[in-house]
């Protein structure tokens, strides 16, 4: 990969990605596939998942803010239980639908010239 070390190339691009949601505000959401995109690479949602897996603690990023398209919540073993995310989400105003999704439309963080 252009003289870059797999493991470098993966680094930068999880510095990227975390450089973005540290910057997603309260009440907000974005996509995996959004945040894949700001950080240069459309193609790469699943990356941005495992950078979100692969967080350190020490940085305290908020990685219940970065949701799948349709809105769902993760995996109830991602932030400790079943519920956990959505209980972070609703205590900072996110709206859900009734079927138990985020409103997208209504709570997905529009960046203006990232």
């Amino acid at each position: 990969m252009y003289g870059f070390k797999k493991s470098e190339v993966k680094n930068s691009f999880f510095t990227r990605v975390y450089e973005i949601v540290s910057r997603i505000p309260r009440g907000r959401v974005a996509t995996y596939g959004q945040i894949a995109a700001m950080a240069g690479s459309p193609l790469a949602a699943r990356a941005v998942g495992t950078a979100m897996q692969n967080t350190p603690e020490y940085l305290d990023i908020p990685c219940h803010r970065v949701v799948n398209k349709s809105g769902s919540m993760s995996p109830s073993y991602a932030f400790g239980g079943a519920d956990k995310q959505r209980e972070m989400l609703e205590g900072e105003g996110v709206v859900f639908k009734g079927n138990g999704h985020i409103d997208i439309e209504r709570c997905i963080w529009i960046v203006d010239n990232y």
